[in-house]
Parts: structure tokens; C-alpha cells; sequence
């Protein structure tokens, strides 16, 4: 069988696509799948990703190759597992199984994991492959990705790619490869520029790269040293960004919720509404409505 060009195209055609509960594609950077798929043999054709699975269910009897040599395991509820990228994988997993998965596009990571790794490590010399492992860390990291992604309606390039960052990251450390300590903050300079970029591109899908590129920093060490220098990730403030607006267009304009929506960079009244509820604990229009009363609410 001929291999694919994404592991997403895979998953779009034939039966597979029958599987296919959630599917989410920010920008080529990282593909998100849920799937639920029957027990039994499953082959996997080669495509040039590294693809990590979640485990949703457990239960499972799971024997197969996913690049590092057969294995055969119970697979619990959490349980991760990796496939390496350009080989094609042959799994048999003995009942009904749900999974979550990210794939990594070795043309956009490669080089986010030799920076992690301070150059000791590849995707193709993870130490991985080798059946179920363990990971608090990623665990939270990916059950974090969906739900900011369902938050926002579809997840932004930002959010991809630093969720990205930190996964890899993790699994750098876990294959026992030297991990690269973060070391110290952004110049002045640079954090200046990446607050003023973010603020002037609100209404933007704008990416880590872009915000790293500004600062003359790779994303992965831009979002590290971002952290440190503000306390929070590049995506929460760009998050506070937007809520800071929102306010200001909700209390000096008529705007309708749709277009102050657009205007701080969400795709519909209902993720605003969504967003500013969680923040501000009131929907947009009550908002309004009560900075616009004798007594006023700061925002």
C-alpha cells in the first residue's frame, strides 16, 4: 500500500473516515482527531508524521509495531503512544477502543525538537515507540488543546503550535535526551514589540512564529522566555488582549456583539460570548448593560 501524504488524509478516506468523531486542523501545524474504531487489525500506511495517541477508554489488549519493535500490552484509560514518522504501522487493539490523536508534521517540527533537545535528539530516535507510557504532563496538555479549542470554535495557530512546544518537549525529556533550561526572559526590546504586535493584529489569527520572528527567537524559546518575562503564555495574553478590548467597544460604542466579535479576532458572537463569560462571568450584552447603569463595573 502506497503511503499518504498526512495522517489526516489517511483518516479522511474510505472506512476510516467512518472513525472520525472530531476532527481539528489549525493551519497545517498540528492535526487533532478523536476517533472510535472497532477492535481488530488496523494498518497504518507510512506518512512523513510523528503521530501521538491517547488512550480514552483502556480495557484493551493492544499488540502491534509502532517503530521501536513489537510490543504487547493491556492499554489503560490514559495510556499514550507514539508512532514514528515514514513507518507504517501495524496494530491489533482486541476490543471497541476511542483514542485522541496529534499529529506533528516533521517539516514543521523537526527542528522544535532539536532546539528542545539541545541537538541530541530526532523524531525518528524518540524512545517511544515501544508500546504504552505515561505522562501527566501530556495528559494536560492535550486535554487543555481541546478544550480551548472547543472555546474558541477552532483552535488558533498560537494555540497549536505552543501546545506543540510544550508536548515535545516532554517527550524530548522522557526519551532521556538533555533537556534545554529555559534561561532567563525577553529583552525589553523584544517584549515590548511582541505586546505592541499582538495588540496592533487583534482581530488576526496570528501565530507564535510570527510573535517569535519579532523578537529574533525561535517559537519554542520565544514562548518560554515570553512566560518568564510576563508571567503567562504568549495565548493568555493575547486572550486578556482581547477580553481588555471587548470591554472597551461594549462600553464607548453601539457595535453589534457580531462585529466586536470579528474586531478582537473571534469567528462569531457565540465564541465571544463563550470567552467573555468565562472571564468576565456575565455575557457581553449584560456587560453592557451594567457599564452603562449610574453604577458603573470596572473591566
Amino acid at each position: 500500500m502506497l503511503g499518504y501524504s498526512s495522517f489526516k488524509e489517511w483518516c479522511s478516506e474510505g472506512r476510516q473516515a467512518t472513525y472520525v468523531r472530531t476532527r481539528k486542523s489549525p493551519g497545517a501545524i498540528l492535526d487533532m482527531l478523536d476517533m472510535a474504531r472497532p477492535g481488530g487489525d488496523m494498518y497504518r500506511p507510512a506518512s512523513p508524521e510523528l503521530v501521538l495517541y491517547l488512550d480514552l477508554r483502556g480495557g484493551s489488549r493492544v499488540r502491534g509495531d509502532s517503530g521501536g519493535g513489537h510490543f504487547e500490552a493491556l492499554s489503560e484509560k490514559g495510556d499514550l503512544y507514539l508512532d514514528a514518522p515514514n513507518f507504517a504501522n501495524m496494530m491489533n487493539v482486541a476490543t471497541h477502543h476511542q483514542i485522541r490523536s496529534l499529529s506533528f508534521p516533521k517539516a514543521q517540527w523537526e527542528s522544535v525538537l532539536d532546539e528542545a533537545a539541545n541537538s541530541g535528539s530526532s523524531l525518528e530516535s524518540l524512545q517511544l515507540y515501544r508500546g504504552p507510557f505515561r505522562s501527566p504532563a501530556i495528559q494536560s496538555s492535550i486535554r487543555n488543546l481541546w478544550s480551548l479549542s472547543d472555546e474558541e470554535g477552532a483552535p488558533s495557530r498560537l494555540l497549536a503550535r505552543a501546545a506543540g512546544c510544550e508536548i515535545l518537549a516532554e517527550l524530548c525529556r522522557l526519551s532521556g535526551a538533555p533537556f534545554a533550561p529555559a534561561k532567563g526572559g525577553l529583552a525589553p526590546w523584544a517584549r515590548r514589540r511582541s505586546m505592541e504586535l499582538m495588540r496592533a493584529r487583534l482581530s488576526e489569527d496570528i501565530s507564535l512564529d510570527e510573535l517569535a520572528a519579532e523578537a529574533q527567537l525561535s517559537p519554542f524559546h520565544f514562548a518560554r522566555m515570553f512566560k518568564q518575562s510576563v508571567g503567562v503564555p504568549p495565548r493568555v495574553y493575547l486572550t486578556r488582549l482581547r477580553m481588555e478590548r471587548a470591554c472597551e467597544l461594549l462600553e464607548m460604542t453601539d457595535l453589534p456583539v457580531t462585529e466586536i466579535a470579528s474586531e478582537v479576532g473571534y469567528s462569531s458572537n457565540q465564541v465571544l460570548a463563550r470567552l467573555f463569560t468565562k472571564h468576565r462571568h456575565m455575557t457581553p450584552s449584560d456587560y453592557r448593560r451594567a457599564v452603562r447603569n449610574p453604577v458603573r463595573l470596572g473591566c
